[in-house]
């Protein structure tokens, strides 16, 4: 029987996606059959992944759908699946059928637990050995691990927060290696670290107050597979530290950069030996800049896709001008293009530099709404970190009650 371990982390899959109102179903149809492929080709023991695996608390039909019908084909193929919440994951949804799924080896983890010992989940090779421990930490809510005394200053809350989530994750560590010190042992977790790059789709997401968790407050997992952050990267400048980034673009920001999913093994020393794997395109999207004659141009020098290219187009001119949509649609007419957004990225002289050309709330995203608003009302930094971490959790309560 084959002795040897891989696995692939993955995360921010974003199932139900409504992309300026369009579906990715398509896509995520593409990525499911494509990351079977390689489970199958590439013999991979377990998928891992790290958070957010619908986009809301309720996903559409069809992204339910494709949910199940990735556990069962996985399972087909003898491979263990964790699924882990991620901030824009509904607990009780992915609760749903956990026992179910489990009888599949798929291991749903909606939430946190008392006990550090239920988070640690074996994982098996071929014959059935098992070659690592994970230990699984979704999304941790405020009230999953937060127990603030009554006597802590304000200032001290976010060190108290790091300390609270830091000794969690340090007990899940301690039994796991209490359950089997010689193998490999893989962390995960769903937040933003400090340093991390971000993209215009990700929320930031608070515990509390805290917004960034340092890096160095980890355990020495052997691998510590992250999600949240839609760019793949390293996490503190450690090779084995590392956000997976999402399969798809989920805004325009993110084009110019491959998307990926990591498949890692371990070496006789527990190293880990991360190899990026590519994910196919299957849905095209450009950003065109510039003038009204340079994004005429680019149009004209597209090339003929299959697939209508969906469009974010970022309109540099100094006057505000009335008929810019009307404009833009008669350059793509009867052409293989959908334009998704329209920007207009430059100032008017004549207001000063501390404000933004005439916009409509069509153009802009709500948090592009609230941040406005907060740049122009004079707060304390430390008024603004409180503004931000209410605001993005009255939108999650939402989104899961909706």
């Amino acid at each position: 029987m084959d002795t040897s371990f891989r696995f692939i982390h993955t995360s921010d899959w974003h199932l139900g996606q409504s992309f300026m109102g369009k579906s990715r179903e398509t896509e995520h149809r593409a990525f499911a059959q494509w990351l079977a492929q390689q489970v199958r080709e590439q013999a991979i023991n377990a998928v891992i992944v790290a958070g957010d695996i619908f986009d809301t608390g309720t996903p559409p039909s069809y992204a339910r759908t494709l949910y199940n019908q990735i556990a069962e084909t996985l399972s087909a193929e003898h491979c263990q699946l964790i699924l882990l919440a991620g901030n824009h994951d509904s607990a009780a949804v992915l609760a749903e059928n956990k026992s179910l799924l489990k009888r599949l080896n798929v291991h749903v983890v909606p939430m946190v637990a008392e006990d550090p010992k239920e988070l640690v989940i074996p994982l098996h090779n071929k014959a059935d050995e098992v070659a690592a421990l994970l230990c699984a930490l979704p999304f941790i809510r405020p009230r999953d691990v937060v127990r603030l005394s009554e006597h802590v200053g304000h200032q001290d809350i976010q060190t108290e927060l790091v300390q609270q989530i830091q000794q969690y994750y340090q007990a899940v560590y301690q039994a796991a290696k209490a359950q089997n010190a010689e193998v490999p042992i893989i962390g995960t977790g769903h937040l933003t670290t400090f340093g991390a790059q971000l993209s215009e789709s990700v929320r930031d997401i608070y515990v509390g107050s805290l917004q960034h968790f340092p890096a160095d407050a980890f355990p020495p997992f052997d691998y510590l597979a992250l999600g949240h952050i839609h760019r793949a990267q390293t996490v503190g400048g450690l090779e084995h530290y590392r956000y997976s980034g999402s399969p798809i673009a989920l805004s325009f920001d993110e084009l110019g950069r491959e998307k990926q999913v990591l498949q890692v093994s371990f070496d006789e020393a527990n190293k880990a030996q991360v190899t990026p794997i590519h994910v196919p395109v299957s849905q095209p999207m450009q950003v065109l800049k510039g003038n009204l004659t340079t994004i005429q141009q680019s149009i004209d020098a597209l090339p003929i896709t299959d697939k209508p290219l969906w469009v974010e187009v970022q309109v540099e001119e100094q006057d505000y001008l009335s008929d810019l949509h009307q404009r833009i649609e008669a350059m793509i007419e009867s052409k293989p293009i959908e334009v998704l957004r329209i920007r207009r990225m430059h100032l008017l002289p004549a207001q000063g530099a501390t404000q933004q050309a005439q916009e409509t709330l069509e153009e802009l995203q709500h948090q592009e709404v609230f941040e406005r608003r907060l740049q122009e009302a004079e707060v304390s930094t430390e008024q603004r970190q409180q503004l931000t971490a209410l605001y993005e959790q009255v939108v999650s309560d939402m989104e899961e009650q909706a």
